[in-house]
Parts: structure tokens; C-alpha cells; sequence
């Protein structure tokens, strides 16, 4: 079971807030959005990956203690080791052509278009 981080008295996890000391757990009573806290004197902006690289919009930034968004940028994965698969020529023309239907569409009316003009003015 986890601990209230004010109080330290066990509570149930689905807990939006301490039965004990009221401290809200969840941020804005809501299960299912966790809420981050600062420990001792640090401010979490310190930490997140966020603030690292300039993305954070939170209001409270960089001075938050609390906050929903938090990412511990000492949690995050190593990029190198994530192995990516190849889909083949075949499936990424097929995603390059459901993507850019409106370009292929309109260089087809392109085409169609100069061979009208060419048929007609080789008629004449």
C-alpha cells in the first residue's frame, strides 16, 4: 500500500486524497492524473525533462513543487538502444501515397490536362 507523502500513514491506492490529513494525492480529485511532488528544499523544474529542453508551459515554472506533467528526465530511456523495424519499400509507399492522396490527385489532373493540350493542338 502506498504512504501519504505528507502525513506517511498508509492509504488505499485508489485515493484521491489522505483520509488522514486531507492532503490531495490526484491532481484535481481525479484518479486516473497523477500529481508530482518536491521532496525537501528542490524544485521539480530541476529534474524534468520538460524543463530541460524548453517545453514546459506550466505557470509555476521553474519554481513548481507541484505538477501533473512531470517527467524525471533520469527515468527517461536511452534512444540508442530503442531498435527500430523496417516496414519495406512496398508498405512505406503505401503510407507516403494515403498521406499525399491530394498531391497525387492533383498531379494527375496535371497530366491529364498536358496530354489533353498536347492531343489537341497536334490535331490541328
Amino acid at each position: 500500500m502506498p504512504t501519504c507523502p505528507k502525513c506517511h500513514q498508509l492509504i488505499k491506492a485508489e485515493a484521491t486524497t489522505c483520509p488522514y490529513c486531507r492532503c490531495e494525492l490526484k491532481a484535481y480529485g481525479h484518479p486516473g492524473i497523477p500529481l508530482h511532488r518536491a521532496t525537501g528544499e528542490e524544485y521539480l523544474c530541476d529534474t524534468c525533462t520538460y524543463h530541460e529542453d524548453d517545453t514546459c508551459t506550466f505557470a509555476k515554472r521553474p519554481y513548481a513543487k507541484e505538477c501533473t506533467l512531470y517527467s524525471d528526465r533520469s527515468q527517461q530511456f536511452d534512444k540508442t538502444t530503442t531498435k527500430r523495424y523496417g516496414l519495406g519499400w512496398r508498405h512505406s509507399l503505401q503510407l507516403w501515397c494515403q498521406r499525399n492522396q491530394g498531391l497525387l490527385m492533383f498531379s494527375g489532373l496535371i497530366g491529364v490536362s498536358l496530354l489533353v493540350a498536347f492531343y489537341a493542338t497536334r490535331g490541328r
